[in-house]
Parts: C-alpha cells; sequence; structure tokens
C-alpha cells in the first residue's frame, strides 16, 4: 500500500513538472515574440516594405507611413477590391456588382490590348457566360462562332463537331479579338453605378495581423501613391502577376512559346471551325478570330522563339512550318510573315495551390494556368466566378475575414473537377500532339488521331471534354486510356510479335508517364473524390 502511494505521488509530482514546464516555454514563446515584433517595429517605424518573392509587402502600421488603421478600414465605402480588368476581373466586377456589392476595379492600362492568346471561347465557356448576364459582350466586336475542330496529320484530316444538339440553337464556342472582348465587359461592368473602374498599378498588398486589408497603388500618373481598404481583395491580375506569392506557392511552367500571326481575306478549309495541324515538332492552331482575319498560333517548343530582328523567325517559319500547313492557307500564311507583324507568347501552365489567406482570394491566371492548345481558359475563369458568386451570395457582410475566409476555403474543392479536367486535358493533349523521337510516342500520337477519328463515342466524349460542355474527371481518364489501349491493340493485331507487345507496354507507360503527374499536381484526392474534403460542406456562416 505504501509503496501504491508512493507511485501514485511520484505521478503526481511528474504532471505538476511537465505541466509547470510547458506553461513556462509556452510563456518564454510568447514573451520572445513581442520582443522581435517590437524590435521590428523601432526598425521599420518609419513605413517601410519588405520584398518577399519579387512582391511588396508592407510592415509598418501608419497610414501616414503607408499603412492601414482601424478608421481606415471602417471608413471605406468599398465592399471588394478586385486588382486586374481582364476577363476575369471585368466578369467578376459585373457579376458581384449586379449582386449589390460596391466593387473598386483598378487596372493597370485601360486602353484596347492587341494579344494573341485569350481569343477562343469554348461553348461551355459560353454557357457560363449567359448564366453571368455576359452574353452581349460577344455582340458587336465581330465575333465568329466556332463549332468544333478540324484535325490535320500526315496529309490526313477528320473533323470533330461539338455536342451541341441538345442546346439552344445561340449555343457555340465563340472566337474574337481578346482585346474588343474586354473592352466590351469592361464597358459593361463600369455602366453599373456601384462599380468604380480606376487605372493604376497595385504594387502591394496592405495586410495587418495576417489579414489583407486592401491594397497600395500608384495612380494612373504614376507619380502619387494611394490605398484602397476593403473587406475582400480579389487578385486576378493575369499571368505576370507580381502579387500571387503571398497567396500561393506559384511553379511555373513554361514548355513552349505561341508566334502569332493574322491570315487575313480567306476562309479555312472547315468553315465554323478551329483547325489543329498536328506538325513537326509540335501543333499548329487557326481559327477566325474576325469577318476578314484568321489567327494562326505556331507552338515553338522551349522558353525561347528565334530572333524576330536578325530575320531568324521567319526563316523558321518559312522553311520548317509553312511546309506542314495545308494547302489552301499557304499563300496567305507566306504573306502574313512577309508582313511583319509578328508577335509572341510564353505559354504558362501553374496549379492550383492557394495559401488560404484572410481578407485576399486569388482568381484567373494569377492563380491557375494551363496549357493554351485547348483554348480552356476562359471557361476556367467563368466557371471560378459563377461558384465565387454563388458562394458569396448568401453573406450580406464580409468584414468577419477569417470565418470568410474558412468558409471559401470550399471554393479550392468546388472548382476541382471542372477545372482539374480541362487543365489535365490540355497539359495531356499537348504532350500527345507534339512529334518525338520516341517510337511510343509516335504511335500513341497516331492512335489519337485514329481514335478521335472513328467518330461516335470516339469523338463525342473527347470534344464534350475539350469544349467543356462535359468536364469530368472519370471521362477524361476513360478516354484517355482508351486511345493508350486502342494504340496497343493496333499494334497486336493481327499477328502479335515480341517487339510488338514490347512497344504496346512501353505505349502504356508513356501514357501513364504523361497524365499522372499532371493529376498528381492537380491533387488526385480534390480532381475525382471531392466529396471526400471537408471543405466541400462548408455552409455560409451565420451573420446576425
Amino acid at each position: 500500500m505504501e509503496l501504491g502511494r508512493s507511485y501514485r505521488e511520484n505521478d503526481e509530482y511528474f504532471l505538476m513538472f511537465a505541466a509547470t514546464f510547458l506553461f513556462g516555454f509556452v510563456l518564454y514563446l510568447f514573451t520572445l515574440r513581442r520582443r522581435r515584433r517590437r524590435r521590428r517595429e523601432k526598425k521599420g517605424g518609419a513605413g517601410s516594405m519588405e520584398i518577399i518573392n519579387g512582391a511588396y509587402k508592407l510592415t509598418s502600421s501608419s497610414e501616414v507611413n503607408g499603412h492601414c488603421t482601424p478608421e481606415d478600414i471602417a471608413g471605406s465605402s468599398d465592399d471588394v477590391i478586385i486588382v486586374g480588368a481582364g476577363v476575369a476581373g471585368s466578369a467578376l466586377a459585373y457579376t458581384l456588382a449586379k449582386d449589390g456589392r460596391r466593387v473598386h476595379v483598378i487596372e493597370r492600362d485601360l486602353t484596347e490590348q492587341d494579344r494573341i492568346v485569350g481569343e477562343l471561347l469554348q461553348p461551355g465557356g459560353y454557357l457560363k457566360l449567359v448564366e453571368l448576364g455576359l452574353e452581349d459582350c460577344v455582340n458587336e466586336i465581330d465575333a465568329q462562332r466556332v463549332f468544333g475542330y478540324a484535325l490535320y496529320m500526315d496529309g490526313k484530316n477528320t473533323r470533330l463537331s461539338y455536342p451541341l444538339e441538345k442546346f439552344h440553337a445561340d449555343v457555340a464556342g465563340r472566337s474574337f479579338h481578346n482585346g474588343r472582348f474586354i473592352q466590351r465587359m469592361r464597358e459593361k461592368a463600369a455602366s453599373l453605378p456601384n462599380v468604380r473602374m480606376e487605372q493604376g498599378t497595385v504594387i502591394s498588398l496592405v495586410e495587418q495581423k495576417g489579414t489583407v486589408k486592401g491594397v497600395r497603388y500608384k495612380t494612373k500618373n504614376g507619380q502619387e501613391m494611394s490605398a484602397a481598404y476593403a473587406p475582400l481583395t480579389i487578385v486576378c491580375d493575369g499571368c505576370f502577376s507580381n502579387l500571387r506569392h503571398s497567396l500561393c506557392n506559384p511553379k511555373v511552367d513554361v514548355p513552349s512559346c505561341f508566334v502569332g500571326l493574322i491570315l487575313e481575306n480567306i476562309d479555312l478549309p472547315h468553315i465554323n471551325h478551329g483547325h489543329v495541324i498536328l506538325a513537326d515538332p509540335s501543333p499548329i492552331l487557326f481559327y477566325k478570330i474576325s469577318s476578314t482575319e484568321i489567327r494562326c498560333l505556331v507552338d515553338v517548343p522551349g522558353q525561347r522563339v528565334p530572333s524576330i530582328a536578325n530575320g531568324e523567325l521567319a526563316h523558321y517559319l518559312k522553311t520548317s512550318v509553312a511546309p506542314q500547313i495545308p494547302p489552301e492557307l499557304y499563300k496567305s500564311f507566306i504573306a502574313a510573315i512577309d508582313k511583319g507583324q509578328t508577335k509572341t507568347m510564353p505559354n504558362r501552365s501553374m496549379p492550383a495551390d492557394p495559401h488560404p489567406t484572410p481578407g485576399a482570394l486569388l482568381l484567373g491566371d494569377a492563380f491557375n494556368m494551363r496549357h493554351p492548345l485547348t483554348g480552356g481558359g476562359m471557361t476556367v475563369a467563368l466557371s471560378d466566378i459563377v461558384l465565387i458568386r454563388d458562394l458569396l451570395r448568401p453573406l450580406r457582410d464580409l468584414h468577419d475575414s477569417s470565418t470568410l475566409c474558412k468558409y471559401l476555403e470550399s471554393f479550392y474543392t468546388l472548382r476541382k473537377p471542372v477545372a482539374s479536367t480541362i487543365n489535365t486535358l490540355a497539359g495531356a493533349l499537348y504532350k500527345v500532339f507534339c512529334a518525338s523521337p520516341d517510337k511510343a510516342r509516335q504511335e500513341m500520337r497516331d492512335a489519337c488521331f485514329d481514335y478521335l477519328s472513328l467518330g461516335g463515342i470516339c469523338s463525342e466524349g473527347p470534344i464534350a471534354l475539350l469544349s467543356g460542355l462535359n468536364p469530368r474527371p472519370m471521362s477524361l481518364f476513360f478516354h484517355f486510356f482508351a486511345v493508350a489501349i486502342y494504340g496497343v491493340g493496333r499494334l497486336l493485331i493481327p499477328f502479335p510479335s515480341p517487339r510488338k507487345i514490347w512497344l504496346g507496354a512501353r505505349l502504356i507507360s508513356g501514357a501513364s508517364g504523361i497524365i499522372f503527374p499532371i493529376i498528381k499536381s492537380e491533387g488526385v484526392r480534390q480532381m475525382f473524390f471531392p466529396a471526400t474534403v471537408p471543405a466541400y460542406y462548408r455552409a455560409p456562416p451565420i451573420t446576425k
């Protein structure tokens, strides 16, 4: 009995000692943290800024020195600040303002831009445009209706039509001048009384105790520094965003570049269809962007293109690319090169990997990019905007930043099935369509073209994925490996041999090596099983 009592007393002493030690250790960390904070405030008390990953982050706490005070925040009349007025920013501004939010849009350059990407809106994206009430933005800009694609390879061609039978007659893809489309959406957003659109360059997010309170920006003349505050800041400043570093973990890849040309006063062989030439070393795209102009995009693998200044690019286009162009377009292609109005653009891809931050959200190309071969970028952005609108609609007050941040984590999960399907398709299709010296990759490319040429479910399924009309991960997975198995079957019939069996095994292995890394970067669980993620079920916070 005495021995048992002694053990119990020892246990009690040990627990008391452990609790005391833990309390003291926590107290020491708290004190140390306060000392460091005071030291930083003394050192940077004159409104200093630190640069983190190339983006500016404010470190002081006085508005006079470049920071916000509670009075500044309370005095702000805006509900949402949107950084960037491209496709995503303009559409979001109109959508939130239509729901009664007071929106302040800050855009670096409000003049019409001349870009060579963002010119093809898939039918799935057009449906989202209709859902947002912005479908009239493709009117009066000479936009062209697109009903599918024509594929060319080694002198053969096949036509793939969008499965539009169940939709209204107006539903189709649209191709247009990107700048005209954006200007029309800006005009539509600015027409609402609760949208304030301003030209300025945002240089930093204003943060206070880990919560984004607004932005600091240079005004139109580039001289005066201003600050804007709102309970929610949405960053959609494009693929070259300098603000994304503090809101996500950017892993940007540049697999290739586009060289853009315009062919004039000629029709494509297949009217109202985009044309994809499976050329060597990589695909070439043609699609109409007005009633008199055809956009040509030549994909050049790698991060650099031949020099324009010394004529290397023109020589490359005439000697390496032009012989692979359909004969009907050859003369116009050469004339476009000679005209000399060639533009280039790096093709970037970046999986979405956000850092949920109270008071801020990322959207558009600043948040997530995929190879533009499939023209899925605007479909993803507009789909995300519909989702954000629906998530924010039940909320009257956005000022509880931490609660709002936790609730909006559901956005990152709910968007995954659609966004990841389009992203994965773009990355996988680009790799399959590129020429390769590897025999197994050649077989995969040939099998893909022949599989799509079969018609029926073999063409309707993939084109439904491409169009954004049926962006389902399992459908993508099924058709991708159906192509691989079809390729193996072609090798083994009628008489399998050890060499063909080995080549078939390499084909399956190569297909797996293409798609599985992309799926992994997108997130297997969120892409295929989003309902198993707790954030999927987040309910709107209750407001009093």
